[in-house]
Parts: structure tokens; sequence; C-alpha cells
């Protein structure tokens, strides 16, 4: 069970709860509160004041709070009600924070990057079902995205979009090439890899003008091992070079940044529109170095 369906049973029970109170729950108290405090106010009439209660103020309130007071039941429901209800607007149709479980976005994300997704960008969508309810703006080559997993929606993977539906994408002798364009790459300084304690090649891609760095291990051969049969699979052509596709209508190429480290559209296929989640644009922590704390292309 997926923690978004987790949060919506939570807001429907405390929800009704929170209802019933208001509804019910409260005015039964207040009439209770009412009685106990009409009944104190008797009691000091009879006894008169020799030996009425010299607190009877203080008393009296306390009588009042006492029967006003919610059950632990309605503490632990219809109290939470409201900020439960704000975490999930707030998660499901605003920002979401997920945490970088691996090394595929390296150099652009580390493990341990801690991350926001902006959910409403690429139009909102309605929780658990993920069914569009605004447009928004569609994708674009080089949007960081989490989407869910196609063989596995229960889990959450980030890549970056490499092509959009009608693409032709060749990933060929390690060359990125869309449409029969090569993209252009600009090398950098090599980059030491923490998780495989080893130095690897630093490029910056120009994705339609929007640079960002990836890494290229020479050593690594360009064929694509152990492609899964995947939705529309026919579209694409694996060969000793590498592979190239053509993206279905409704459907994203992705692939990581760490390109010989990354299990992305070239091995399980593409991505259909109803997985996109959002995009990612932020690190909002990262407990290893602060430094990262910044946004990122």
């Amino acid at each position: 069970m997926n923690f978004a369906l987790i949060l919506l049973i939570l807001v429907v029970l405390t929800g009704i709860a929170w209802v019933l109170d208001k509804l019910v729950f409260l005015p039964q108290r207040r009439r209770a509160a009412d009685a106990a405090a009409a009944e104190f106010d008797r009691q000091q009439e009879r006894v008169g004041e020799r030996f009425a209660d010299e607190n009877a103020a203080q008393t009296r309130a306390r009588l009042r709070d006492d029967k006003l007071r919610q059950p632990w039941w309605l503490e632990y429901t219809a109290s939470f009600f409201p900020v439960i209800l704000a975490v999930f607007v707030v998660r499901s149709f605003i920002i979401e924070p997920f945490k970088i479980p691996s090394g595929s976005m390296v150099p652009t994300l580390l493990v341990g990057d801690f991350i926001l997704v902006n959910k409403y960008e690429y139009g909102l969508r309605l929780p658990i079902i993920n069914t569009k309810m605004t447009q928004g703006r569609p994708l674009q080559r080089g949007d960081v995205v989490v989407f869910r997993y196609p063989k596995d929606e229960s889990v959450d993977y980030i890549k970056r979009v490499i092509g959009l539906p009608g693409d032709t994408v060749a990933y060929e002798d390690k060359k990125l090439t869309i449409n029969g364009k090569p993209v252009p790459e600009t090398p950098l300084p090599d980059y030491f890899d923490d998780e495989r304690i080893g130095y690897a090649k630093q490029f910056e891609e120009d994705l339609d003008g929007r640079k960002n760095a990836i890494l290229n291990n020479p050593q690594v051969p360009p064929f694509v091992v152990g492609a899964d049969d995947f939705p529309f699979r026919d579209n694409c052509n694996y060969n000793a070079q590498g592979v190239t596709c053509k993206v279905p209508p409704g459907n994203y190429f992705m692939m990581g940044d760490n390109r010989d480290n990354s299990a992305d559209s070239r091995y399980w296929g593409f991505v259909p529109d109803q997985n996109i989640v959002g995009r990612a644009f932020f690190i909002w922590m990262n407990f290893s170095n602060l430094k990262r704390i910044g946004s990122f292309q």
C-alpha cells in the first residue's frame, strides 16, 4: 500500500470524525457543560453564601472544561484532520519530497540527496489514480522527472527526459542523437565517483539549450545487455553499437545522467504520460554534504 493511499484513508477517517464532532458530539458536550454549570449554580444557591465555594468561578469553569473536553478517540482523529488534510493537499497537488536512492543521476543528483518535486507544473492529477485534471505545460527535453516505474508502479524512479512523443532517439557508440541531430557534448574535468571509488569521463550535454553534466565510461561497451520485453519494443532496434528507438505517442524516453550505470528506457522501455509524477527542481537537504542544497538543471 503506497503512502498516498494511506494518507487518503487517513483523510477520510479523520474527516468523518471531524464532521461528526462538529455536528453531533460537540453540541452534546456543550449541552452537558451548560447542564453541569446550571446544576453547580443551583447548588451554590441552596447552600447560601456562608457555605458557598470560595472559588466558585474557577470550579464552574473547570466543570465546563471537563464536559467540553474531547474523548481520547476524537483527540486522535478529528483533532488531526486539518493537519492530515493540509499534508495530503500539499503532497498531492503542490510539492512532494523524495530521497535519491541510487547513483543513476550522478553527477546531477547524488545518493542521499533529498529533493522536492513540483506536482502541478505538468498539470494537476488526482492522487492514487493519477488522472489529469488540468493540462499544465508539456514535458521538455532535459527535464528531470519523477515517474512511476512502468514495470512496478509502486516504485518511483527519477531520470532525465531525452525523447518526446514522436522523437527518434539513438544512443550508439556512447553518443546521443535525437531526430538525426547529434546532441552537443563538451568535455569537462574527470569526475571522481565516490560510490565506485574511481574517475569517470564527464561531459556537458546540451539538450535544446539546456545544459547538464553526464558521466561516460569508455571502458564499458556501448551495446545494451539484458533489455526487457516492454510495450512498443518493436519501436527499438538493438545492435552492437547501442539502441535506436522511435518514441510512441503519449510516451517518453528517459535516461540517467550516469549513462553507464543507469537502468532506464534503454533497458525497460518507454514511460507513459499517466506515470508522470512531477518535475524535480530542488535539493533541500543532504546530511552528508550541506553544500548540495540548492536548485539543479
